[in-house]
């Protein structure tokens, strides 16, 4: 069938939306007609070219629409189910079969290449191939191919438009803190960065009880979103000679856990430095696929434990109803982050996304 997609030909470029051709859903697949869409930091890394992608492509993939059709073998899933979109993964190897979907033996194969396991792409322009297979999904696109695996379905109260984020950006903050660092009622936690995964996190943290939440980030409006959802302290390193200092001051001995959305060396090594022993740190902030950092040894062996996280060590057939639950009881507000545009004005929201201006831009489609 034909579609309208936002095709990336180069790096560094604008995505351009054109006409190309989807095939039918194969072995284990299911046709998702796309309602809403999410802008992920990961979306813009690789129109960046910090991550390599095969050429033209089409990203997205924090997607949400409804299913038109399925593949064969395809029997949870049937047309007219309201789905959410995450990452792919095999459902056979240790990793997912013990509960960790995330690490998947061929995560990288099934998320990065653009293309099927068996080679094929999902999307051909005339005879050119188009590498629309970005994380199970390439859902920059009025229709996509998604997987069995990744398309998860949503009941019919969920805001269907806005869900699409819950597989990626918002499942990867809330879940490194209820999956990962697990803090109880009571227990202090730091976040760095309030971006979408940020405040993903403050929010996951509210919803159990943290005391305190600490927010830290450079931009004034960002941290007075921290305190609308649930921060009750926050921090504009820039107005702070020694931020972990200050810190410690409202949290002595240090906090329970902290959670890095930034991935710079400096803020890691600050992020374990306001914890006390023992304590947790889950960093899942991305600086490129080399990027050195130094810690000191003697944080480690005091006690205090740093974590590296993929998409919140989620299982998101189980997690996305999980924060849909939240979402329903008012305890994950995530609506409130949100900035919707047409989908023809997809270059303007990356760069609200890019300039700060939005936190989380979403894509609507007619």
């Amino acid at each position: 069938m034909k579609v309208t997609a936002a095709l990336l030909k180069d790096p560094e470029t604008d995505l351009v939306l054109e006409e190309v051709e989807l095939d039918d859903p194969g072995p284990g697949e299911v046709l998702v007609r796309m309602v809403g869409v999410g802008i992920c930091h990961t979306d813009v890394a690789a129109q960046e070219g910090v991550i390599p992608v095969p050429y033209p492509t089409v990203l997205g993939h924090e997607g949400s629409g409804v299913i038109e059709a399925v593949g064969e073998g395809v029997d949870t899933l049937a047309p007219g189910d309201r789905v959410a979109l995450s990452f792919d993964h095999c459902g056979d190897c240790p990793s997912c079969s013990g509960g960790h979907p995330a690490y998947c033996e061929v995560f990288g194969a099934l998320n990065y290449f653009g293309s099927r396991m068996d080679g094929t792409t999902t999307m051909k322009q005339g005879d050119e191939e188009v590498y629309g297979n970005w994380f199970g999904q390439s859902s920059f696109s009025t229709y996509a191919i998604a997987s069995v695996h990744n398309a998860v379905k949503v009941p019919d109260d969920a805001p269907l438009e806005l869900v699409g984020p819950l597989g990626c950006g918002l499942q990867t903050g809330a879940g490194s803190v209820l999956n990962v660092l697990r803090p109880k009622a009571g227990e202090g936690i730091a976040v760095f960065g309030c971006g979408g995964v940020g405040l993903a996190a403050v929010m996951a943290a509210k919803a159990v009880g943290c005391e305190p939440i600490v927010a830290i980030d450079l931009n004034p409006a960002r941290l007075a979103l921290a305190t609308d959802l649930g921060a009750t302290h926050t921090f504009n390193p820039a107005e702070h000679h020694d931020l972990v200092w200050d810190i410690m001051q409202i949290s002595a001995p240090g906090l329970h856990c902290s959670f890095d959305a930034v991935g710079t060396g400096a803020v890691i090594r600050q992020a374990l430095e306001v914890l006390r022993s023992p304590g947790a740190c889950a960093s899942v902030g991305f600086q490129g696929l080399e990027n050195d950092i130094t810690i000191d040894q003697g944080h480690l062996l005091l006690g205090r434990t740093l974590y590296g996280v993929i998409e919140g060590d989620a299982v998101p057939s189980e997690f996305i109803p999980r924060l849909l639950d939240l979402h329903r009881e008012g305890r994950f507000p995530f609506e409130k982050l949100v900035k919707t545009f047409r989908f023809d004005q997809i270059n303007e929201a990356i760069a609200a996304s890019n300039s700060g201006d939005v936190v989380k831009p979403i894509l609507l489609f007619d």
